[in-house]
């Protein structure tokens, strides 16, 4: 059996996540009863596919046991980071073709003026003029026949995978893009066309061009791994899997495909979505989360029982103006490789270890010191049998601490609680800009800490932020993953909707609500309108229904300004966008402990044995969970709680 996995037998109907990490591929199945299955094994970076087959057998269930299958993964993002995605024309109106190098006219970093954002994604010279024009009041500059065929012989002759048309206005009234669009299938019937109308049919052309053109260039990438993804798991007798997306809810691999911006941030969401699970059985409403796996750490936030979800942001330096669960990640984890630069000072990251050859300690080639190999310098991680099947090797792992430490001039003790420090710093960044500059206060919340590394760097991000209470869920290692099976079925669907609120009526928001919802199928449907005062250059986005009228939502709006900023001004109120969302229910789960954790003395790695449940620990120990290490710090009370997992409180003198 793999890490984590409960010694009762397999049944039918399972509900199965997989969640693709940067060392391992985690995969959680939850039964109709509501219990849950873990497994984990080294992501096989060569092609994602690989892992997510390997993970599924190693849960030894039955052919056709699994019935439903979520997957998380980084296709996108990795195509985005590595610039490996498809050769992209962009068609855009004459006069705006540099939106993508113009940006907001921001700069990549304030005080460094050496530093440059990334190159867009499709260079001018993929950039062709269309002449047409729209403006507020109507069409400036009317796209006949003749317009349509030189641009679609100009952009032809590049030779493109993709054409993404994106032309000014069009979020309000999409004729043009349309009718370009047609004139490129006529021409080249097999060329992928992509319209900014489609994708986000909201205002702000820079944002929603590249958006666009996010979608264009990672969109034949996604298809081609869920086509090969979708045979090795017919052949092995697994149901076609499903993608969560970046918002939280999940789509069919045929849907997904088409809509490949939204899979950016797909597995980080996914432990969003099981923290939110562990935290209702908790009775906890509001908390900080952290992810952390090999490469990254995740920090995210949860509010009234829900992830916080935010209109869009950057992912590898490229706008998507996606709804996406609030993820703020940074590169410290685990295989975060620790080093010193040229002024003698420690770094810890950006560079990972990965999966191949990760740390030191896994005994896979790896020879660079990275955080893991420092927690087991400093007895948090227990040699012998861990995670995935890797068999830890403390004796090297001091030995790459230790060359460090000669070149840092100190001993490696010191080298290995300063690399920890180091990580805990970074991560510690990542949660206050999920909360303190969202107006959230984190000494109200608890840290939900989940993933390889999470419950190993908890107590010290707790401190850095003065919070009382940690949670650390059962599976903690694989939440992810338990994340993607508990998953919804969500659409999402969007629309612009340009209006003052005090003159939006009921009758007319009602009818704006209607017209979305005809577009979906779904059981539970939600509205969320983007809100603010008129002048701003950014929303908030508050909940709506239908039969409110503009003067509730400009009310909504204003206290939640309030709430987030500390006040609120006396200016007009005007809606922006309206969207959608319809949902069918997930699998739910009754979490239990179904392994045993293994209380270990922190000094000499002693295993000691025995049921968690009932136990009360105090810190500084290890306790040695099935698919992670919890180490509780010294200040701090670690209590086993019945449904598995550990809840952790600051001693009180």
């Amino acid at each position: 059996m793999g890490a984590g996995t409960s010694p009762r037998a397999v049944t039918g109907d399972l509900a199965a996540g997989v969640d693709v990490g940067g060392t391992f591929t985690d995969c959680a199945a939850v039964a109709p009863d509501g219990t849950v299955r873990a497994t984990k094994v080294l992501t096989t970076p060569e092609d994602q596919g690989l892992g997510v087959v390997a993970a599924l057998e190693a849960l030894g269930a039955p052919a056709g046991a699994v019935t439903r299958l979520v997957h998380g993964t980084t296709v996108v993002t990795n195509l985005l980071l590595e610039r490996t995605g498809a050769r992209v024309v962009l068609c855009a109106t004459a006069g705006a073709t540099d939106l993508l190098d113009l940006r907001r006219q921001e700069r990549a970093a304030l005080y460094d003026l050496a530093r440059h954002h990334p190159a867009p994604l499709v260079p001018g010279d993929r950039i062709i003029a269309v002449d047409e024009r729209r403006t507020v009041t109507g069409i400036a500059r009317q796209l006949d026949a003749e317009g349509c065929a030189r641009v679609v012989r100009d952009a032809l002759a590049l030779a493109p995978d993709v054409v993404v048309i994106a032309l000014l206005h069009a979020y309000d009234a999409p004729s043009h893009e349309t009718m370009l669009a047609e004139a490129f299938r006529e021409a080249a019937p097999g060329l992928a066309v992509v319209t900014a109308a489609a994708v986000l049919p909201e205002i702000r052309e820079y944002e929603r061009t590249a958006t666009a053109v996010a979608e264009g260039y990672a969109r034949p990438g996604v298809q081609r791994y869920l086509e090969r993804l979708g045979d090795r798991l017919r052949t092995a007798r697994f149901p076609a899997p499903a993608v969560m997306t970046s918002g939280g809810g999940m789509r069919p691999a045929g849907d997904a495909a088409q809509h490949a911006a939204s899979l950016a941030l797909s597995g980080p969401a996914g432990g969003i979505v099981g923290a939110a699970a562990v935290l209702r059985d908790a009775g906890i409403a509001d908390a900080l989360t952290i992810d952390i796996g090999g490469t990254s750490a995740d920090a995210g936030l949860i509010l009234e029982g829900e992830p916080l979800v935010e209109p869009g942001g950057a992912v590898a330096g490229v706008p998507i103006a996606l709804p996406r669960v609030l993820v703020e990640t940074v590169s410290a984890g685990g295989g975060s490789i620790a080093w010193v630069d040229d002024g003698g000072a420690l770094r810890v990251g950006p560079r990972s270890a990965g999966a191949r050859p990760g740390p030191v300690a896994f005994g896979r080639g790896g020879s660079e010191p990275t955080v893991t190999d420092a927690q087991v310098v400093l007895g948090r991680i227990g040699s012998g049998g861990w995670s995935g099947g890797v068999a830890l090797d403390a004796a090297a792992a001091a030995a790459a601490i230790g060359r460090l430490a000669a070149r840092l001039g100190a001993d490696a003790l010191r080298t290995a609680d300063a690399v920890v420090r180091a990580a805990d710093a970074e991560m510690a960044r990542a949660l206050r800009r999920v909360s303190v500059d969202r107006g959230v206060d984190p000494r109200r919340c608890a840290l939900v800490a989940f993933g390889g590394g999470g419950p190993l760097h908890a107590c010290a991000l707790a401190d850095a932020l003065a919070m009382q209470t940690v949670l650390v869920p059962p599976f903690a290692g694989v939440l992810s993953a338990v994340g993607l099976a508990l998953a919804p079925e969500r659409r999402e669907v969007a629309a612009s909707l340009l209006a003052p609120a005090d003159a939006l009526t009921a009758a007319a928001f009602s009818e704006a609500c209607e017209a979305l919802a005809s577009r979906v199928a779904g059981r539970d449907r939600a509205w969320l309108v983007r809100v603010r005062y008129a002048g701003q250059g950014h929303e908030l986005e508050v909940k709506a229904a239908p039969g409110d009228d503009g003067r509730a939502i400009a009310a909504r709006f204003t206290a939640a300004h309030r709430a987030q900023y500390g006040f609120a001004l006396s200016r007009p109120v005007e809606c922006v966008a309206l969207r959608h969302v319809a949902s069918e229910p997930g699998a739910g789960a009754t979490f239990r402990r179904d392994a045993q954790a293994r209380p270990v003395d922190a000094a000499g790695g002693v295993d000691h044995g025995g049921p968690a449940e009932g136990v009360i620990l105090v810190g500084p120990r290890a306790v040695t969970l099935p698919d992670a290490t919890l180490w509780i710090a010294g200040g701090w009370r670690a209590t086993a709680l019945p449904i598995g997992g550990w809840r952790l409180d600051r001693e009180t003198a």
